[in-house]
């Protein structure tokens, strides 16, 4: 888990020392400490950057206001004038334009989406009523605010309307606007509070990756072992049946967003795999599921066992089982893995599994889409690795290809994503947003790579990125990252190669790059340690000087 402290910035037109407070006091990761800007003060504290506020170092900003006091003409249709809408409008893009002041001071900008109270009636019948209705207008605002700012890369609305839902009645209480100019009630602000953890959490790359799964009474109703795939409960006339084919439903859903699936399950493994491969009535096949391990022995070790398998980590994974004493045991020897509390009724499962908040990400890419192809196709690549005497001839067979491509529009949102998720191969595991990126990489010192990767069972996928700064005679690897799908396939010599080849070009004398540490970037520095760099011990610097030959892989295709 991310239990780094985010450092934030709570800008509002009403008393938000409330959320202060929550975020303070909430023990979920990551911590947060914030600094609450001047009460009535809003357009200020976002144009003026001599604000005393911004003398701080802020991860991130949070503005959340109403939709009357940054639209006098909304503030006007509340009271049943006829207003515009184009005037509304408007006044949202002169808010728009006072937010993007914040691009450069934050790396990351939340904005709740505009509510108006529940108890406000407006017009009715007709309040969706086009030009007329307050509800039409509210939404046309918030439709406005997210087309506007849908420019700014490291700018994320929150919708606010799910917290106002999950208060209920105890959303809005008139008293506490009138006693303390506190615009929401207290369940609001609890609300709000799970959301923006949950986003500070995706955007420092700890979203989940995989849900693992046991199967019986957890996949669908009964005892394989006992019973027979015939008559298990799923689908047909019967609720419990329907509840669990929409449970899997759902969980298929979470794979065209990018999140694995896995199985863990005390069972005999043909009985289970005959069960999804035959039952007519099962919505997940086994082609939807990246690995399982099916067997007697402790869930604990398979789930260690298959991660390790699809090069993830625990805290990566969420595991769901309907058993208490599976999922304490899972929980205790496993603390990184996120094992929530799971209904006994059956029919709430789809809910539960909807509800988590442990899968935010900035982007979705299309690498992300077809992630479980890219898994099923490892497992042939790891069954021929098994056959072959030795990891060349393994790594011949795959016949790997490289392709080499500059940082563009078609490739950047992958790009970033790579840099801010990548802890294993990362060698200075920096995180940046996409406008700092794209600011960073505009110095005509600086050379940015992007690899692409396939071999003859499939495409990885953009899967790795180098970066380097020109500094007189050196050339300095500030970025050198590689997705774990392929650490270990002499990728990584492909890159010094091409890195060496471009500074020798130009003229360097030499190449550095400053090795720094991580919890989890051990495997960086291993390779740097074989890589066939000079070491420096005292600065933690590889060194290599151009006339020394590096040595590509020859068996490894490059195209550029």
């Amino acid at each position: 888990m991310d239990n780094v402290v985010k450092r934030g910035v709570l800008i509002s037109d009403f008393n938000i020392e409330p959320l202060y407070g929550y975020l303070k006091n909430d023990g979920q990761p990551p911590s947060v400490i914030s600094t609450v800007a001047p009460f009535g003060q809003l357009i200020q504290t976002l144009v003026d950057t001599q604000n005393k506020i911004w003398s701080d170092h802020h991860d991130f900003a949070l503005v959340w206001t109403r939709p009357d006091s940054i639209s006098d003409s909304f503030a006007r249709a509340l009271n049943f004038h006829r207003v515009p809408i184009e005037s509304i409008l408007a006044e949202v893009d002169d808010f728009v334009m006072a937010l993007k002041n914040l691009r450069i001071r934050v790396k990351t900008i939340l904005v709740p989406t505009w509510v108006i109270p529940s108890f406000w009636y407006g017009y009715g019948m007709i309040d969706m009523r086009k030009d007329l209705g307050l509800a039409n207008s509210l939404m046309q605002m918030n439709l406005r605010l997210a087309e506007k700012l849908g420019s700014v890369s490291n700018a994320f609305i929150l919708n606010s309307e799910r917290w106002v839902r999950a208060a209920g009645g105890d959303a809005f209480n008139p008293k506490l606007w009138y006693l303390g100019k506190i615009a929401f009630g207290n369940k609001v602000f609890k609300e709000a509070v799970t959301d923006i953890k949950s986003a500070l959490h995706g955007i420092g790359g700890n979203a989940r990756k995989i849900i693992i799964v046991d199967l019986d009474d957890t996949l669908w109703g009964g005892i394989v072992g006992d019973s027979g795939w015939e008559n298990l409960r799923l689908g047909g006339h019967d609720p419990i049946g329907e509840a669990y084919v929409d449970f899997q439903k759902t969980l298929k859903s979470f794979t065209n967003r990018g999140v694995l699936l896995g199985i863990v399950s005390k069972n005999e493994e043909s009985v289970a795999l005959e069960a999804i491969n035959n039952n007519p009535e099962m919505v997940l096949k086994l082609d939807n599921f990246s690995g399982w391990r099916i067997n007697w022995d402790d869930k604990a070790n398979n789930i260690i066992e298959l991660i390790e398998e699809l090069n993830l980590g625990p805290q990566s994974v969420v595991f769901i089982d309907n058993d208490p004493a599976e999922r304490a045991r899972v929980g205790e020897a496993l603390p990184e893995v996120f094992v929530p509390e799971w209904p006994e009724d059956k029919m709430l499962y789809s809910q539960a599994l909807s509800s988590l908040k442990c899968f935010d990400t900035p982007i979705v890419t299309d690498e992300d889409r077809v992630r479980i192809k890219m898994y099923r196709d490892e497992s042939k690549r790891e069954r021929i690795k098994r056959s072959v005497s030795s990891p060349e001839e393994w790594l011949k067979t795959l016949e790997v290809k490289v392709r080499i491509e500059d940082m563009d529009e078609t490739n950047i949102k992958r790009v970033v994503q790579l840099l801010n998720k990548t802890n294993q191969m990362n060698l200075s595991t920096r995180r940046m947003t996409e406008t700092e990126f794209r600011d960073w990489a505009i110095d005509d010192n600086r050379r940015i790579w992007a690899f692409r990767v396939s071999d003859r069972f499939g495409d990885y996928g953009l899967t790795g990125i180098a970066s380097m700064e020109n500094d007189r005679e050196t050339g300095n690897i500030i970025d050198f990252i590689l997705s774990c799908r392929v650490m270990g396939r002499m990728i990584e010599e492909v890159m010094l190669s091409v890195m060496i080849t471009h500074a020798r070009r130009i003229g360097l004398s030499r190449i550095e790059a400053k090795y720094l540490p991580t919890v989890k970037n051990k495997p960086c520095y291993d390779f740097w340690k074989r890589s066939g760099f000079s070491f420096d011990v005292t600065n933690e610097i590889f060194m290599w000087k151009m006339e020394t030959e590096y040595h590509k892989p020859n068996f490894i295709g490059i195209e550029s």
